[in-house]
């Protein structure tokens, strides 16, 4: 006789999807069109049919350690070609929108930066603490009045001084990435849990991981989206050359200067000094990061406007990181400009509206889908320690 299996669907988590961008998943039929068409998907187990049909019975569970979740490229391909007009990918997208904002810790935190009535609220916060860290770390006149008000030199430091900068940067990242190891360990936890096992160590799939990332091998497979892989590359280069550049600046200028004023090590100075100016190597890496942010955002933003269809992915958190990544570098690159025409209230507002796109992309990354680029990479570890490779 068959086994019985009773099927206890999750309601909330169904409603969940459909309003996430998954609202077509009742209309697929379990075709296996879309596992057919992936470039991406398994010869074993292929996906989305089965993460299809697991949404449509709301099976929570399955689909949070489901590590297919992140193996999908959101090419579209499935979407394209599918009889029923199901859009699979929209279903995978909104289910990983679903996983930043339940999997992460604290919790309400995952569910207010999915609600657009708490974003007011998640953008005071750091508003707040900028001004107060300017009343009261930013130098003043002897008659009490704030240096910067009346300065006619554009000095950042005399705004909001970098050590109180560098102070909000380093602490507060440190609590957010203690938040956000909780909700990673548990996932690769959870990716561990099918028991499969490993046929390569960790760090080398790391390092393989890493490559595939860097070359874009999965997402110049697809079809229907391949115009976004130039897009994201540009993206994702003009992030990893902010951090250089902001590593290098840490390291070479703010870190001596503390070791030397704070604790007194003698022979210590600053290896460079700012504000750089080109041609400094530095300035010019900041520089190109700075235009690779701002065009891989354009050219992503622009095409999710222009062809919706075939981009999908068209939830709020999708629109919000992708906003949010503009603004942080167009303002990045305004507070260099600005300096030149020498209007210093002009480049303060500017650079006030940086900080407060910078501290709001980093410290809510565990909870946005800036926290993509983690659970996708430790889902590929994890598929190529197991040996689940596209066919």
């Amino acid at each position: 006789m068959a086994e019985t299996r009773v099927v206890q669907p999750d309601l909330e988590f169904i409603r969940s999807v459909r309003s996430k961008g998954g609202d077509t998943l009742k209309k697929c039929y379990q075709c296996a069109t879309c596992s057919v068409v992936c470039e991406l998907s398994p010869e074993d187990r292929p996906f989305p049919r089965k993460e299809m049909i697991w949404a449509g019975w709301g099976q929570t569970g399955r689909l949070i350690a489901d590590p297919d979740i992140w193996l999908c490229h959101q090419c579209n391909d499935c979407t394209t070609h599918c009889p029923r007009g199901a859009r699979p990918g929209d279903v995978l997208a909104a289910i990983r929108s679903y996983i930043y904002e339940n999997f992460s810790f604290p919790r309400f935190m995952g569910k207010a930066l999915a609600s657009r009535k708490a974003l007011p609220v998640l953008f005071l916060v750091p508003i707040v603490l900028i001004i107060a860290c300017i009343l009261l770390t930013s130098p003043q006149t002897p008659t009490g009045e704030y240096l910067f008000l009346s300065s006619a030199e554009i000095d950042y430091n005399i705004f909001m001084p970098h050590s109180t900068v560098d102070a909000l940067f380093v602490f507060g990242n440190i609590l957010i990435f203690i938040f956000a190891a909780l909700s990673f360990v548990r996932f690769w936890k959870m990716l561990q849990a099918d028991g499969r096992p490993a046929d390569m160590s960790f760090i080398s799939a790391a390092i393989a991981t890493a490559k595939e990332i860097l070359a874009h091998e999965k997402f110049k497979k697809c079809t229907t989206n391949k115009p976004r892989a130039v897009a994201h590359m540009i993206l994702l280069f003009g992030f990893i050359g902010a951090m250089i550049t902001t590593g290098l600046v840490l390291l070479f200028v703010f870190l001596p200067h503390y070791l030397h004023n704070w604790f007194g090590i003698a022979g210590l100075d600053s290896f460079f000094h700012v504000p750089l100016e080109l041609p400094h190597p530095v300035k010019i890496l900041g520089a190109l990061s700075g235009i690779g942010l701002l065009v891989g955002s354009i050219m992503l933003i622009s095409r999710r406007w222009g062809n919706k269809d075939e981009v999908g992915a068209n939830g709020y958190t999708d629109y919000l990181f992708l906003y949010i990544i503009f603004f942080t570098a167009l303002t990045g690159m305004l507070a260099w400009l600005l300096r030149y025409p020498g209007i210093p209230l002009l480049a303060y507002a500017n650079y006030f509206a940086h900080l407060v796109f910078v501290y709001f992309l980093l410290w809510y990354m565990p909870y946005s889908k800036f926290a993509h680029m983690i659970y996708r990479s430790l889902a590929i570890i994890h598929a190529k320690q197991v040996g689940r490779e596209a066919r």
